[in-house]
């Protein structure tokens, strides 16, 4: 299965955020031809301040309802193109709260998988740039998979790269590829990024799947920069295609064959499973 990651330069004007998300993944499907596109964080709205994101927010319709602007386009481009989308995330108007949510859909445009971020990025840069999410966003509870391509994917967004627990979860449920759009920092980005991702393919022998934002937005007045670098990992921990600086895409494709080899060669879950008796007895 051909997977495109989409690497935007989104900032916070929503109408032009969802032209440039449709005119790079009907570009990435002309070109490579890809059974799964997938956006990052936050696509339709970045920076801004409370006000601007409040504006971009939608309430989610029960599935098979019709959603506002950016549900029904990713709606719109998986029925039209016969692809899977996965949306990255957009944020979710949840009454007191706001939602990190990732929406999915399947070629026929049926909604087929919903998350919403658990981990809240509440931490202090190394330059003393201070980000609280969870003083505007909720934080998700449930895990979510979805089947495309004869492979079973699993959701999650940016901050939660940082927890291998997480991910080892996903993997003991089935995930075969996990999905991870997101806005990393410049300063967390150009030294963690990539380290992370990799990290998790070889913890959890899965396919690491991560479309990025790109470039600088405004935040009430202070310029912002994020990494980019949009990258697909596979299970050994290769990165197989990488994006460039700037908005675009890249396309690699997810081999199944691979995924068996690598489980197989090292059975990493079979050795978690003989190291029980140890762990109940340090715990003892």
């Amino acid at each position: 299965m051909r997977v495109s990651v989409i690497q935007m330069n989104q900032g916070s004007d929503k109408p032009a955020n969802l032209d440039q998300a449709r005119r790079l993944i009907e570009a990435a499907v002309e070109a490579d031809r890809p059974g799964l596109v997938t956006l990052p964080e936050t696509w339709t709205n970045l920076g801004g301040g409370r006000d601007s994101r409040r504006a971009a927010a939608e309430i989610l319709p029960a599935p098979g309802g019709e959603g506002g602007p950016a549900y029904e386009m990713l709606r719109g481009l998986a029925r039209t193109h016969g692809i899977t989308v996965h949306g990255g995330s957009i944020i979710e108007d949840g009454g007191e709260k706001l939602f990190n949510t990732t929406l999915v859909f399947g070629p026929d445009g049926t909604e087929i998988a919903r998350y919403r971020k658990i981990h809240l990025f509440d931490i202090t840069a190394p330059d003393g740039t201070g980000y609280k999410e969870s003083a505007l966003y909720g934080g998700g509870s449930d895990l979510a998979f979805f089947e495309a391509g004869g492979i079973r994917f699993a959701c999650t967004i940016c901050y939660d790269i940082r927890f291998p627990e997480l991910y080892l979860t996903l993997r003991r449920m089935g995930a075969e590829a996990i999905l991870v759009p997101s806005n990393f920092t410049l300063q967390t980005g150009k030294d963690h990024w990539e380290v992370l991702l990799r990290a998790r393919a070889i913890d959890t022998q899965c396919w690491m799947i991560a479309a990025a934002s790109y470039g600088t937005y405004d935040e009430r007045g202070t310029t912002r920069s994020v990494y980019g670098h949009s990258l697909i990992a596979d299970p050994w921990g290769h990165v197989v295609v990488k994006c460039s600086d700037g908005i675009g895409w890249a396309t690699a494709r997810i081999d199944p064959k691979l995924t068996t080899r690598v489980r197989a060669g090292m059975p990493l879950e079979e050795h978690r499973e003989a190291a029980r008796a140890w762990r109940a007895k340090a715990g003892s």
